[in-house]
């Protein structure tokens, strides 16, 4: 039987790649860096590494391996290793960055997937599709958000492709300055889901409802500070922005178990625990 990667978002989390925002420089790619940027804000990367250790440490504290890129100064973005693709059972699915400032970053990673004998099973080669956009809805079931980085040509080449692993891909188009899917929904244990439900379309959230997810409601304004950027560990295990105190607490009385990280100066650069980890195994 060949090896199983990632056959769900939800179950244990055993292997991740990241990478330290050390060289990481603000863009204005995205809106929330871009607001940022207008108040006369700057990267203060001894900060975000700082916060990013403090991710790391729990990722470790809960059991979960951490394979570190060695960061790039070439590569101004690449602490966000989410977005050069995604991981389902079969192996990885290699993605197409909207913005050529990210472009550099797919090779990088791609090595660190050899070096890890991860195969790639798809690769997006017309359109755009980006990691933030990805979600396994369930084992047979993938979302694609359709936002500010993934358009429809990405997530059809990809239909084609994922369809011979037996797949169904589903479009989620939002509002594009959400800019992934992974900033208004997340699916944080079995079941269970976190939504702003003003920026999702209607079909999407009854998809949901007719396989009986619990849909924990989130206001469209706490999209600006990540509040639906949570990473599922598994066994009711959620890791979560300290600052998202509503959202933290909506979880906690589902009985799920918040590990907060206090990210601040990360947040900035447009991006969360979920932005930062590229899942590569989960329990089988």
């Amino acid at each position: 039987m060949s090896e199983i990667f990632v056959p769900n978002g939800t179950n244990v989390l055993e292997k991740v790649i990241v990478c330290s925002p050390k060289y990481y420089v603000f863009n204005g790619i995205n809106e929330i860096t871009k607001a940022w940027m207008e108040k006369g804000e700057t990267e203060q990367n001894d900060q975000m590494v700082k916060e990013w250790d403090e991710m790391i440490a729990a990722y470790e504290e809960n059991g979960v391996e951490v394979v570190k890129m060695d960061p790039d100064p070439s590569m101004q973005v690449q602490t966000f290793a989410r977005d050069f693709g995604g991981c389902v059972k079969e192996g990885a699915i290699i993605g197409k960055f909207r913005h050529p400032v990210r472009r550099v970053e797919t090779a990088a990673y791609e090595a660190k997937l050899k070096e890890l004998g991860v195969p790639v099973i798809a690769r997006c080669n017309a359109g755009c599709f980006e990691g933030g956009d990805i979600f396994m809805i369930d084992e047979h079931t993938i979302a694609f958000g359709m936002v500010d980085r993934t358009d429809r040509a990405g997530v059809d080449n990809l239909r084609e492709q994922l369809a011979k692993f037996g797949y169904t891909v589903v479009g989620v188009p939002c509002p594009p300055y959400n800019l992934h899917l992974d900033m208004v929904f997340n699916i944080v244990a079995e079941k269970t889901c976190i939504a702003c439900l003003d920026e999702l379309p209607y079909e999407f959230i009854q998809m949901l409802k007719r396989r009986n997810f619990e849909i924990i409601p989130v206001e469209s304004e706490l999209m600006y500070k990540h509040g639906c950027n949570v990473q599922a560990l598994g066994d009711g295990k959620v890791l979560a922005i300290k600052n998202n105190k509503s959202v933290n607490d909506k979880m906690r009385a589902l009985g799920l178990d918040i590990i907060e990280v206090d990210l601040r100066q990360l947040l900035k650069a447009g991006g969360g625990p979920h932005c930062s980890t590229f899942p590569v195994k989960r329990k089988a």
